[in-house]
């Protein structure tokens, strides 16, 4: 028996089960049209690139796991599982991402977008099933609610992005986007600790729920990726020029 397929399998799955994490490295898997809306592909937006050799061999490294690991699971996992349930399970994790939004605006002052969050989970919650339908889309005031994370709470702070940092896995991301990423996880319900009073959510359930959380972005985030890279005579340039773009879009939302 060939042991490598089941040991690639394993690796790839836990790759996946990591993918969560890159919620820091903000390469979005549905940019958040809002933003886009504010982006300028003309503007000039500065880069500080001082790690860029760095930066590159590992935006190469994670190309060829992308490719043989990632896209391949990305590829079955819209093979086997329709639409409308891809769409129900992204829905879902995002409607979890409430605490990460609601305590961003607050933190940003935008109380009333912060109320708008909370009157956006209730209906998604209450009338889409615990979040797999989303039912605020067809509620004006909360069909077009701006994304908030962590790193563009910082930026609304005047912290800078800081340096341009590639990280093995998570892609694209700035040194303020890396910080961020430990509030974003703090916040995630994903990460609570909730085994004390839920005995059934034990490692193996929560390993579970982080593949499925990895997998399901993936799909998404390979679209972006594609779309950010076609035709791009150096696309190292093209992907750093755009995330910089849309973050700084995100945070003057």
């Amino acid at each position: 028996m060939n042991t490598r397929i089941p040991l690639l399998l394993t690796f790839s799955l836990l790759v996946a089960a990591a993918a969560p994490l890159a919620l820091a490295q903000k390469t979005p898997a549905a940019p958040d049209p809002a933003v886009v809306e504010e982006m300028d592909e003309y503007a000039s937006v500065p880069i500080s690139d001082p790690l860029e050799r760095m930066n590159r061999a590992i935006f190469k490294f994670n190309d060829g796991l992308y490719t043989y690991a990632l896209r391949p699971i990305s590829k079955g996992y819209v093979a086997v599982v329709p639409k409308a349930g891809r769409d129900g399970i992204e829905n879902f994790f995002n409607n979890l991402l409430y605490p990460v939004r609601v305590v961003n605006c607050t933190l940003q002052g935008k109380f009333s977008r912060a109320g708008l969050e909370t009157g956006k989970f209730a209906v998604n919650t209450v009338a889409g099933l615990g979040g797999f339908i989303r039912v605020s889309d067809d509620v004006p005031a909360f069909a077009s609610l701006p994304r908030e994370d962590t790193g563009q709470t910082l930026g609304v702070w005047h912290i800078g992005p800081g340096p341009y940092l590639v990280l093995p896995l998570f892609g694209p991301g700035t040194v303020r986007d890396t910080v961020g990423m430990f509030g974003d996880r703090y916040l995630s319900p994903l990460n609570w600790d909730i085994q004390q009073n839920v005995e059934w959510y034990n490692w193996k359930v929560r390993t579970g729920v982080d593949v499925v959380n990895g997998v399901q972005r993936l799909p998404g985030t390979f679209k972006t990726l594609d779309a950010v890279r076609k035709d791009a005579l150096d696309p190292y340039i093209a992907v750093r020029s755009s995330y910089f773009q849309y973050r700084e879009a995100a945070v003057k939302q």
